[in-house]
């Protein structure tokens, strides 16, 4: 029996699976050209980045200060200077990379998707975690989170 759409038109057609992976593999070519310029371009020299805002003004670190020079360190493979930069960075790296393998997996297999919607208990809890990672590094007992 031919599949039909639920409306009665004419019936669906499977996508190829290179049509499934292009929207994942687009994806995943932009961060690593990103992370690669990252690489290339030291943050570490004065000149090449725009200096935090926040930080300009107020002296304050924000949870994505540091995040450039993590990524460069990342980029780099070395973990642990990743870490030392922005050590929420290297954890969003982490799970940016495991969303994409999820991502092409289920693109090459033909399932859907994965989809980003979170209960907002979820996303209250990420802000939680990004607030506090922000007041520790700007405590003194905190600063080995300082980049």
């Amino acid at each position: 029996m031919p599949a039909v759409t639920p409306r009665g038109g004419p019936p669906a057609v499977p996508a190829s699976r290179a049509r499934r992976l292009a929207t994942p593999a687009l994806t995943l070519a932009a961060a690593a050209a990103a992370l690669a310029y990252v690489g290339t371009v030291d943050p570490n020299e004065p000149g090449h980045y725009p200096v935090c805002p926040l930080f300009r003004l107020t002296g304050v670190l924000c949870p994505g200060c540091g995040g450039l020079r993590s990524a460069h360190a990342f980029a780099h493979g070395d973990l642990a200077t990743a870490f030392g930069a922005n050590a929420l960075a290297v954890v969003g790296y982490f799970v940016f990379a495991g969303f994409m393998v999820l991502w092409l997996v289920r693109a090459y297999r033909g399932g859907p998707a994965p989809r980003l919607a979170m209960r907002p208990l979820y996303w209250w809890g990420t802000g939680a975690v990004a607030l506090v990672f922000s007041v520790v590094r700007n405590l003194p007992a905190g600063s080995f989170l300082a980049p």
